[in-house]
């Protein structure tokens, strides 16, 4: 251990990772680290309507501006492929110094501002490609990306929850838009309410983006020691800590590509991203041509929207309690239940099923992406994270394209039952796949030894 005259230790393990311990939050923030749970998950609360309430929006713009449902999808196909493939170039050009976290804010929310007047204004297709998918779908990009990274990196020792949680306001976020649309919103106000929405984003993000700060590299918490996980008594800590070890060392892009973990978990996403944007996409059009009311309709969207945030943050919790490959195995088994779920429920008229199929559908359709979030800084380590996950999460650039516009001509071509169909089945082979992910460079069933003493109880993993 060398004692830096900045206040802080160099800790190396057995493996040759560094942890920087001793700068507490507030020496680094001025602040409790909690404002870096708190002021992401605002600002993700804020741009969840773009995905997440287009399939409440998308009918009204099509009897504004004479597009068809395929032109209302590729739109939205389009805004996720830039949503996704922002992540790796803006997490590079992040890890080189060259743009910061709050720099990364403000141009996410200005862009996302951009998105959403688009579309209130202007009904040539064109223009709506460039304004709505392009620049909406970066600054929506930038947005995510810079939260997820920012509230990992300041709780390494137990990101599931906090991870989660964040996640989770890209969903939930949006149940008081979608009611709007679903209920206030006809081709005569489009312009006010989408004007609104728009402010609403700019002004919320911009707020939080001139509070965002990055912590130093190799940050540790002082109160874990990083080489016995000791918490002094926070015992969740430590049994997620014993589930989920650290990364055994910092891997570059390129190390984790050839690790061939990375690229298994981008293609595990592709598929089961495919999944998740088909039900976000298209439970709302199944719910009305399957004869339901207007409430039922809104209902199941803002279900689908409810549990599929608040269901990052439970899977965040349990993923630090039993294992995130673990829990990132049932999610997708999940999902695939809640396809055929659907379908059935659609296809007999029954209700309650319906809904129950919601709730199934929004749970796994959202709740793997945290635990992605979280597994690329445990297989890989933080330094380079916003880089190794930007690669992860464009994979989306791919399913974006699939659970969109490829998805619409499927139902054009084959109905709903062929789509929901083959969505359910896409989830399991995702699921299969997911049972292959280990940790590199960490033997099989070797995990270094924690000791806590408890009142006088030592623990042993």
């Amino acid at each position: 251990m060398e004692q830096s005259p900045a206040g802080y230790s160099e800790v190396t393990d057995e493996n040759g990772r560094t942890y920087r311990v001793g700068e507490s939050p507030q020496a680094l923030l001025g602040r409790s680290r909690v404002w870096m749970m708190w002021l992401p998950w605002v600002a993700m609360f804020a741009v969840s309507s773009f995905e997440y309430g287009w399939g409440a929006v998308e009918e009204t713009l099509e009897d504004r501006y004479g597009w068809t449902l395929t032109d209302a999808f590729w739109l939205a196909s389009i805004w996720a492929v830039f949503q996704a493939g922002v992540a790796f170039p803006a997490g590079r050009l992040r890890e080189k110094g060259i743009v910061s976290a709050r720099t990364a804010m403000v141009t996410g929310a200005i862009c996302c501002g951009i998105g959403y007047f688009t579309i209130a204004h202007v009904g040539n297709l064109a223009l709506a490609f460039v304004g709505y998918s392009v620049l909406g779908g970066i600054g929506a990009g930038l947005v995510y990306a810079t939260c997820i990274n920012m509230v990992g990196k300041w709780y390494p020792e137990k990101r599931g929850a906090r991870v989660g949680f964040v996640n989770g306001a890209f969903a939930y976020g949006s149940v008081p838009i979608i009611y709007v649309f679903s209920y206030l919103m006809h081709p005569g106000n489009v312009s006010v309410i989408l004007d609104v929405v728009g402010v609403y984003m700019l002004a919320a993000v911009l707020v939080c983006a001139l509070m965002f700060r990055d912590p130093p590299k190799n940050w540790w918490p002082a109160h874990i020691d990083p080489l016995r996980w000791s918490a002094g008594g926070r015992t969740a800590a430590v049994r997620s800590l014993v589930k989920n070890p650290p990364a055994v060392r910092q891997f570059a892009p390129m190390e984790a590509i050839r690790s061939g973990m990375l690229p298994l978990m981008w293609v595990c996403m592709v598929v089961i991203g495919m999944v998740s944007l088909f039900g976000i996409n298209f439970e709302v059009p199944f719910a009305k041509e399957s004869g339901f009311g207007p409430f039922v309709v809104a209902s199941s969207a803002g279900v689908l929207s409810i549990v599929n945030g608040t269901g990052r943050a439970l899977v965040g919790w349990v993923s630090d309690t039993i294992g995130r490959r673990q829990t990132l195995t049932i999610v997708l088994v999940i999902a695939a239940i809640a396809q055929f779920g659907v379908l059935y429920a659609g296809n007999t008229h029954n209700l309650w099923l319906f809904m129950v199929a919601a709730f199934l559908t929004g749970f796994g359709s959202g709740a793997f992406y945290p635990l992605f979030a979280t597994l690329v800084p445990d297989y890989f380590g933080e330094n380079h994270n916003a880089t190794n996950y930007g690669i992860v999460y464009s994979s989306k650039l791919v399913g974006g394209i699939g659970g969109g516009g490829v998805a619409a001509a499927v139902v054009v071509a084959w109905g709903y039952t062929g789509a929901y169909l083959l969505a359910g089945g896409c989830a399991l082979l995702a699921a299969l796949l997911s049972l292959f992910l280990r940790q590199p460079g960490r033997r099989s069933g070797r995990v270094q030894p924690v000791v806590e003493e408890i009142g006088g109880t030592a623990i042993a993993s």
